[in-house]
């Protein structure tokens, strides 16, 4: 059995609220959770629902339309349309990242970041979408960034520098994406992305599915590879110029 989680849990990883989850379940668009006693134990499917449910919201689906496309897939009706296209969305939709996000108060936040939490950098964090206001509590997008940067203000890095790195990090993260979508998507599914989606036949979807799933780990192996290898490169070269800098500033000092 994968992970469950518990109602509060599974509206944090999904990024909605309590009340919006329980209203999915009322019309419907999430299948029942497990029971044990008075608690609901949901699984990552459900979690990959409620993702699909908010991808199709964001391409201006109703509710209405999603339920009857969820209806549609659940019954086995109109294959080459509806299930189809859900199932795909669901694929397309399945994140890569095992992202962990936190629940934190205005306080805990503070001093986590010292001093670094002005109004501006907030409201840096808040338009790149790193943290969300919910009530009186601020949610995280990701564990391991937000320890990461912390530890970098604790080593005397502003937080205002972390954030404008984070910024150029993310846009050579978006062009590397695009990079080994456009290896699959000219050299393994040219005429699967010829096809529109309602159209797809159900081999065409199995090898998107597959090829997603594949890209996954190779991606991450390559990107951690290069990164690695980048920062051995940069550190050696740092490291060669100090040394040069230093033996030229000490050739300089005079004698006596």
């Amino acid at each position: 059995m994968g992970r469950e989680y518990r109602t509060e849990e599974l509206a944090e990883r999904a990024g909605i609220t309590v009340r919006t989850l329980r209203f999915y379940r009322e019309r419907k668009l999430l299948q029942p959770p497990r029971r044990e006693g008075r608690i609901a134990w949901y699984g990552e499917g459900h979690l990959s629902r409620l993702r699909t449910i908010a991808a199709l919201l964001d391409r201006g689906h109703t509710l209405g339309g999603i339920a009857e496309l969820i209806s549609a897939f659940e019954s086995g009706r109109d294959v080459r349309g509806a299930a189809e296209l859900l199932g795909l969305e669901e694929t397309l939709t399945k994140p890569w990242s095992e992202e962990t996000p936190v629940r934190i108060t205005p306080e805990e936040l503070a001093d986590r970041f010292a001093g670094e939490v002005s109004p501006e950098n907030l409201a840096t964090s808040i338009d790149m979408g790193y943290v969300a206001v919910e009530g009186e509590e601020f949610i995280h997008v990701s564990r391991r960034l937000l320890d990461a940067s912390s530890k970098l203000v604790a080593r005397g890095v502003p937080l205002a520098a972390v954030l404008a790195a984070a910024r150029e990090v993310r846009a050579h993260a978006d062009d590397l994406a695009e990079l080994f979508t456009a290896l699959i998507r000219v050299h393994v599914l040219a005429d699967v992305m010829e096809t529109p989606a309602g159209e797809l036949t159900g081999e065409q979807v199995e090898r998107l599915t597959d090829a997603l799933e594949q890209l996954r780990p190779v991606s991450m192996d390559v990107l951690e590879a290069e990164v690695a290898m980048a920062m051995d490169r940069r550190v050696r070269k740092e490291f060669e110029e100090w040394k040069r800098t230093r033996a030229g500033s000490t050739a300089e000092e005079p004698e006596g």
